[in-house]
């Protein structure tokens, strides 16, 4: 609002009597300091109605706001379960990485002369099967 208002003292104008200006906001003198107090007149009822729908509109954004924080809790909760879920199968993948690599160290060797001595059968039939062909 554009605010004609005056202030007490010899300063500004010298009168020290209340002016109202036309909006409805009055001023008084506030005893001798600086100070200027405003007092809002309720001349039309258009102030009260938009008080009540500030008032509403407030409320809705405190209602917004507590939705947004309970959403935002059971975000943060979920996110720390996905985590826990993620640090278990961590664990589990190093465990089974582990064993793996113990099952290699151990049956790794024998495992190997099982795959030499097949190929060596398989190759042996296969030296077979072609002299055999050529008679």
């Amino acid at each position: 609002m554009a605010g004609n208002y005056h202030r007490g003292g010899p300063l500004y104008g010298g009168a020290s009597a209340p002016y109202r200006s036309q909006e409805g906001l009055s001023t008084r003198p506030a005893g001798g300091s600086d100070e200027v107090q405003l007092r809002i007149d309720p001349m039309h009822g258009e102030l009260d109605d938009e008080i009540t729908g500030l008032r509403k509109q407030v409320r809705q954004l405190r209602n917004v706001a507590q939705d947004i924080e309970t959403e935002a809790k059971f975000q943060n909760n979920l996110l720390n379960q996905l985590q826990m879920t993620l640090i278990k199968a961590q664990a589990g993948v190093k465990n089974n990485v582990r064993r793996l690599n113990k099952s290699i160290v151990q049956y790794g060797s024998s495992n190997v002369v099982h795959v030499v001595a097949f190929a060596l059968v398989c190759f042996f039939f296969v030296y077979l099967w072609s002299k055999l062909s050529r008679r």
